[in-house]
């Protein structure tokens, strides 16, 4: 293929086209960057997997969690005075896979955050709970900035609540929302220290299923609570007050909102339905739009003033949607996987302005497969990946339980996916993500015991986006393109992705 023609909009396959990559041999080093594999003996996992820039490098390196007696020879639980097996959070070097550091801490693990550190003062990224304690770890060197004991009486659940300063240190400090079957109770941190600032106080009489922080247009922090009648929010200035007298001071307040304010617990109720799911359509931005699943629909809420944008009729959703670009508006669009029945569901991915369908893919619903995913390019639209197993190539002799494909999204080429067969094992956890700025797309798998937590052979591994593409099928669907196949493998391989 020649590869001197000329950009045109239509054919991304050209060389200078947005996004297009000049057909180079890889370096050694981009050789080495396609794929790194670690493994661990004799340990358990669990469904964590974080991305931090824990060196100097330009690349993204991986965080997860081990709990095993030692991760070498000279990092042993033993060795920092602690029954084995220990818990280990692990930094791998986003590259070649080299352990850059190990934190090991008391078992048992329950949860853990990384991405704390952004723009708050903080002087740490990850909090973990484990055992009965909370520990703060430095992402570059894996030390313990600080370590408390739980607060009396709760067992919190993430995510970590990220909220402004309010004790006046200067450090932007965090909450944390624990619930049981008699009521759900927040407890407010010293972003610095760990120390609690104030009283612990009580959101909700009942329990609630999920929790987010959220800034709307005036500005004014609400803590978002999934309840079974529906969604939400307590004002953070409210809660600010009632754990200590006064620190509700500088803290914005929305008029807009509070005008629906219950009379008797302070509650806004944002969204009323069955809700089973709410998520951001951009985790780092607490401002951004809403996604809630309720019943059998899908709805889309305003982020500056928590307000209805549509709503989409679905059966039942079976996976934590997810985010791309399937179109060039610039709005993100919605990707759920739709149980249809007969053990297959519909891949579906709606419209961010709309909630309009703009494709849809029937597949059999394989088990163990993870939620769809997306990697932003520079052409202004995402490559979605995605699993399960195509009808057409389903083989009847087998059970469809032994069978689990992956398959990747042009949305240039909506009428054909890239479909691959690489894993066969069991998936704890999967996440795509863009490693290098500009360059670098890949995927991390965390392959376990078929338990979560259960001890077994343990593998970490990195697979380039693109290093699936050679040895992929192309399948054809509805209207086909007039591409040929070795065309649409060149698309996707000459793709550059997003620079943030």
């Amino acid at each position: 293929m020649e590869t001197t023609d000329q950009a045109t909009e239509g054919d991304p396959l050209k060389t200078g086209e947005d996004g297009a990559e000049a057909g180079t041999v890889p370096s050694a080093t981009e050789l080495k960057r396609k794929s790194c594999k670690d493994s661990f003996p004799g340990a358990a996992t669990y469904n964590f997997l974080a991305f931090e820039h824990a060196n100097e490098d330009k690349v993204m390196d991986v965080l997860f969690i081990l709990k095993t007696t030692e991760v070498t020879q000279n990092r042993s639980c033993a060795d920092k005075g602690l029954s084995s097996p220990c818990v280990f959070l692990l930094a791998l070097d986003g590259t070649h896979g080299e352990n850059l550091w190990d934190c090991p801490l008391e078992p048992d693990f329950h949860w853990a955050q990384c991405g704390l550190e952004r723009e708050t003062g903080r002087t740490w990224d990850c909090l973990l709970s484990h055992s009965d304690k909370l520990t703060a770890i430095d992402k570059r060197t894996g030390t313990k900035i600080w370590q408390q004991s739980q607060p009396t009486g709760l067992r919190s659940s993430a995510p970590v609540l990220s909220v402004p300063d309010l004790d006046g240190d200067k450090v932007g400090d965090v909450a944390l929302v624990a619930s049981d079957n008699t009521q759900t109770q927040l407890v407010l941190l010293s972003g610095k220290t760990g120390d609690q600032i104030g009283t612990t106080v009580v959101l909700d009489s009942t329990e609630t299923a999920s929790h987010l922080l959220h800034r709307t247009e005036k500005g004014s922090y609400y803590v978002l609570l999934q309840k079974d009648t529906g969604l939400y929010g307590w004002a953070l200035w409210k809660i600010a007050a009632k754990a200590k007298a006064g620190m509700d001071m500088g803290l914005k307040k929305d008029q807009h909102l509070e005008r629906n304010a219950s009379g008797t617990d302070g509650l806004v109720p944002i969204y009323k339905s069955e809700v089973s799911r709410m998520l951001k359509t951009d985790e780092t931005d607490d401002s951004s739009n809403l996604l809630v699943v309720a019943g059998k629909e899908v709805a889309l809420l305003d982020g500056k003033h928590l307000e209805l944008l549509w709503r989409f009729n679905t059966s039942s959703v079976l996976s934590e949607p997810s985010f791309g670009h399937f179109n060039k508006d610039g709005l993100i669009d919605v990707v759920i996987e739709e149980d249809i029945g007969n053990n297959t569901k519909r891949i579906i991915i709606l419209d961010g302005k709309t909630g309009g369908v703009l494709w849809e893919v029937q597949l059999l619903a394989s088990p163990n497969s993870p939620r769809p995913v997306s990697i932003d390019t520079t052409n202004y639209f995402s490559v979605f990946m995605f699993w399960g197993l195509m009808p057409s190539e389903s083989n009847s002799s087998e059970p469809v339980t032994s069978e689990r494909r992956s398959y990747m999204l042009h949305p240039l080429y909506s009428n054909a996916v890239l479909e691959s067969t690489n894993v066969v094992d069991h998936i704890i956890a999967f996440k795509a993500t863009l490693m290098e700025r500009g360059r670098h797309a890949a995927y991390i798998l965390l392959i376990g015991p078929k338990e979560e937590g259960a001890e077994g052979t343990v593998v970490l591994s990195k697979r380039k986006l693109k290093q699936d593409v050679p040895d992929s099928k192309v399948l054809r669907f509805g209207d086909g393109t007039t591409k040929s196949n070795e065309d649409i493998k060149e698309a996707f391989n000459r793709l550059r992705f997003s620079d943030w």
